[in-house]
């Protein structure tokens, strides 16, 4: 059976144009079967110039996130071996623990163009637009305990980092503890969500929300949210590619440091340490100086009244960030 995969790898890899007869010897199918495929490629937005006695080429490739565009730049053995891929969803963490809990493997990925409902930290609603970011969540099966879960958010926001300026060339940072910032902007969200027993932990499950091709937000996110394109000035990056650069970033580092030690590069991505902070813990505001990043993902806060503390979850706002002051 041709699968679409290699007729586009054959067809990206060529600037000439590639004859049917020299497609179907290749792929061991006909020159009918070649034309069906070409055809169907053809309806999901591909565009593929054909001329009599010489062939086919690819012109232009479509900016989707189907199982067939992401699997022609997934590297073999990366995070997404098993994948979903959807037009539209509640939420990308939803699907992956209703795939989790009929047992889907380790490293499975669900990514989808829309979600209605996607989530954000601290129960916030996640804007997630159908053809403009990307909507992912990772689904892993870690050997921890679940006191052990401590580096993981952190590690991914760090893959996401490195793949943007890759692809990019943009200088990503990380605010304090996983919001992907550009310049002062978010451009990235991560949310992870566990379920465990005691001392058992059945998997993780890690969403992840990259603006990209946004040209424009929502005057209530217009002073806190930034895009890719924005940020490049670019009409389209495209996100399939970026999309398996920070699954192949992301297991590249899990590899490294599982789910519970430190990634050191973080320290040197967070763009939180050496300003002015602020936190509210029990009701009360805290405002002081963001001194660094312990070990287990805490930030290190030094106050005048109370010494230094260690904020492990809660907001903390920083001054200069979204546009806030403190």
């Amino acid at each position: 059976m041709l699968q679409t995969e290699e007729l586009l790898q054959l067809l990206r890899a060529s600037e000439q144009f590639l004859s049917g007869e020299e497609l179907s010897r290749k792929l061991g199918v006909t020159r009918t079967a070649i034309w069906k495929k070409i055809e169907q490629l053809r309806t999901e937005g591909y565009e593929i110039e054909s001329i009599t006695r010489k062939g086919y080429r690819l012109r232009k490739a479509p900016d989707i996130l189907t199982e067939t565009e992401i699997r022609i730049h997934l590297t073999p053995g990366t995070f997404g071996a098993s994948l979903t891929a959807l037009q539209t969803v509640d939420s990308t963490n939803n699907e992956a623990r209703r795939l989790a809990e009929k047992g889907a493997p380790h490293g499975s990925v669900v990514v989808s163009e829309e979600q209605t409902g996607g989530k954000g930290r601290l129960g916030r609603q996640w804007v997630s637009p159908p053809g403009s970011g990307i909507w992912f969540s990772v689904l892993l099966r870690p050997q921890a305990l679940p006191e052990e879960i401590t580096g993981i958010t952190l590690l991914s926001a760090v893959a996401v980092c490195r793949a943007i300026r890759k692809k990019t060339g943009l200088d990503a940072k990380i605010k304090w503890p996983n919001d992907v910032v550009i310049g002062t902007k978010k451009v990235c969200g991560i949310l992870t969500e566990l379920s465990a027993e005691w001392e058992r932990v059945h998997y993780l499950i890690v969403g992840i929300g990259v603006n990209v091709n946004q040209s424009a937000f929502p005057p209530e996110l217009s002073e806190r949210a930034t895009s890719l394109s924005l940020e490049t000035d670019r009409p389209v990056v495209e996100r399939a590619v970026l999309l398996c650069t920070i699954l192949e970033e992301f297991e590249r580092l899990y590899k490294q440091y599982g789910v519970s030690s430190f990634p050191e590069e973080y320290r040197a991505n967070c763009i939180t340490v050496g300003r002015a902070v602020s936190l509210t813990r029990a009701g009360k505001n805290i405002k002081g100086f963001a001194s660094g990043v312990r070990d287990d993902g805490a930030l290190l806060i030094q106050t005048e009244n109370e010494g230094t503390i260690a904020a492990t979850s809660g907001e903390v706002v920083v001054q200069g960030i979204y546009g806030q002051a403190i």
